[in-house]
C-alpha cells in the first residue's frame, strides 16, 4: 500500500517566507469572518424596480459627464459604462501645493428578465443619477421553466 501526497509546486515558497508559512497566514484569515464578507463593492451603484410594461434603473455615477456615459442593451443584457475624470489642485498664490488626478473606467453589466425594446428605451443623466427607462418588448417572454421528471 502507498501514501500518496498531493504536489505542491509552491510548498518551498510558502516555507521560506520571512513572516512564517504564507498558507497557514491565510488560513488565519478564516478567524476572522468580518473580513471574509468583505466584497468590493460595485462603483456605480443602482437600483432596479420591475413595472408591468418597463424596467426603471436609476444609477449613481458620481463626477461623470453626460458625454462620457454609454448604455447598451443587447436582448436582455444591459451595460453602463463611464469614463470619469477627476483633476483637483490647490494653490497657494501661483505655486501649486498639491494636485490629484484620477482617470478611469467604470462598468456595469446586468440581465433583466425580460428583452428590451432598445428602440423605445430612454436615458436621461442629472446631478449624477442616470435615469434610464427601459420598455419590455412586445411579445417577450420570460424563460420556459421546465418540469424535472
Amino acid at each position: 500500500m502507498s501514501n500518496l501526497t498531493r504536489f505542491n509546486p509552491f510548498s518551498d515558497i510558502m516555507r521560506a517566507a520571512p513572516f512564517g508559512r504564507l498558507d497557514e497566514f491565510f488560513e488565519d484569515l478564516d478567524r476572522f469572518p468580518m473580513l471574509k464578507s468583505l466584497e468590493a463593492a460595485p462603483r456605480i451603484k443602482m437600483d432596479v424596480v420591475e413595472g408591468e410594461n418597463a424596467y426603471t434603473v436609476h444609477a449613481e455615477i458620481p463626477g461623470a459627464k453626460k458625454e462620457d456615459i454609454k448604455v447598451s442593451i443587447e436582448g436582455h443584457m444591459v451595460t453602463i459604462s463611464a469614463e470619469v475624470k477627476k483633476v483637483k489642485e490647490h494653490k497657494e498664490g501661483d505655486r501649486v501645493v498639491q494636485s490629484e488626478r484620477y482617470y478611469g473606467r467604470e462598468s456595469r453589466s446586468f440581465s433583466l428578465g425580460q428583452d428590451i425594446d432598445e428602440d423605445k428605451a430612454n436615458a436621461h443623466y442629472d446631478n449624477g443619477v442616470l435615469e434610464l427607462t427601459l420598455p419590455v418588448r412586445a411579445g417577450s417572454r420570460a424563460g420556459k421553466t421546465l418540469a424535472i421528471q
